[in-house]
């Protein structure tokens, strides 16, 4: 099992911020464009425990996934999880959180657990491939958080 934290500070609000995360099209407007991510089920404006969403996503060398979502153990306002139910990965479950930040504005958390498939191989890609992909991922949502909700372009922890 493996572990990426990613902790970022925003000028925006704790509403402001809840508002831009509950609704699962922003999604779209936070991951890279070459994973060319797209959404193919109905989803609402504002999530809710249980919604599954389903997507596409090409991971580079790899090719294009069905990757389906489960959001759930919403606690409104503060956080909650998205949960793979079929996708590239044997676990994945990504916990987002929204707290108060001193001095001003909202510190945004994320920490996913997950594992690759393919067993010792997986392991291998791991430590090749998919952990760096993972980073240049959330890398640019970062770099797109803070577009979004400081205004300014915003600042990282």
């Amino acid at each position: 099992m493996f572990t990426l934290e990613q902790q970022q500070r925003v000028g925006a609000t704790m509403q402001e911020a809840w508002d831009f995360l509950q609704n699962p099209a922003n999604l779209d407007r936070i991951t890279p464009p070459d994973l060319r991510f797209r959404i193919v089920n109905d989803i609402p404006a504002v999530m809710y425990n249980g919604l599954i969403v389903e997507y596409r996503i090409t991971i580079p060398l790899i090719g294009t996934h069905t990757w389906v979502t489960e959001i759930k153990h919403i606690r409104e306002g503060c956080s909650f999880v998205d949960e793979q139910r079929l996708g590239p990965y044997r676990f994945w479950y990504h916990y987002h959180e929204i707290r108060p930040a001193e001095g001003g504005g909202v510190l945004l958390i994320d920490r996913v657990f997950y594992q690759p498939p393919f067993g010792l191989l997986g392991r291998m890609l791991h430590r090749f491939y998919i952990r760096k992909t993972l980073e240049r991922i959330f890398g640019y949502r970062r770099e797109r958080l803070a577009d979004f909700l400081s205004g300014s372009g915003g600042t990282g922890h």
